[in-house]
């Protein structure tokens, strides 16, 4: 098993990335590939919003990037429209992972089981609770002990596919929606790393469909706990 590692050593996991705003995880990859420290290549970028500021990191790293954010009579460019041109480059691209990080569309069930490669998702919250938006504030007005981020294979139903590791933190008292997104932040900036990494290695596998449960091993999610 280690010489099978080792003969995959130099091939970098072949990453295409989905955002929508301002890119921090993105920046957190790309710093990461070109230091050497992460095994991976980012071979482009898919933005659904022109005004996104990830686009920029990205071309100051040199990665090709996809904008799909308007059709030419300037309206938002349909969800069909947009998997049509988002799946042809994609493919072209021929990721062995497709990380969805920042990224506001729901995609398709069609778009997902057509993909070039699997999709995970970074999402702001310890799902299953707190799926879909707001999951700051909503974890405050519940009076949650615990907060954080998880990754998870995306599927067909919205934040539900298998979840793979999380990161923890301890929810302040005084806390208030945008310090709590602050603070989450952070760890979303540790996890995604760690996760591809994990991927990269074979350590984690995205196939969780025959997952073979192995008493010496810990079940899924792996967690952090990172009080940042």
């Amino acid at each position: 098993m280690l010489a099978n590692n080792t003969s995959h050593a130099n091939k970098p996991l072949r990453i295409a990335v989905l955002v929508s705003g301002s890119g921090s995880n993105l920046q957190v990859l790309i710093d990461a590939m070109q230091a050497g420290a992460l095994p991976i290549e980012i071979v482009g970028v898919i933005s659904n919003r022109d005004d996104a500021y990830a686009i920029t990191r990205a071309n100051d790293a040199a990665i090709p990037v996809a904008v799909l954010s308007h059709v030419a009579n300037g309206k938002r460019m349909g969800i069909k429209t947009f998997e049509t041109h988002a799946s042809e480059q994609l493919t072209a691209w021929q990721p062995d992972l497709i990380a969805l990080a920042g990224f506001m569309r729901v995609l398709s069930g069609s778009f997902i089981d057509n993909a070039p490669a699997p999709m995970i998702n970074l999402h702001p919250s310890l799902l299953p609770v707190y799926k879909g938006l707001d999951t700051h504030q909503r974890a405050i007005q519940a009076g949650e002990r615990h907060h954080g981020c998880s990754i998870h294979v995306v599927t067909a139903e919205l934040d539900a596919g298998a979840v793979l590791t999380q990161a923890l933190l301890e929810i302040n008292q005084t806390e208030t929606a945008d310090s709590l997104q602050a603070r989450v932040q952070k760890l979303e900036h540790k996890l995604l790393p760690w996760t591809i990494l994990l991927l990269a290695n074979k350590v984690l596998s995205l196939d969780t469909s025959n997952e073979t449960k192995a008493s010496y091993l810990p079940a899924l999610p792996l967690q952090l706990f990172m009080n940042m």
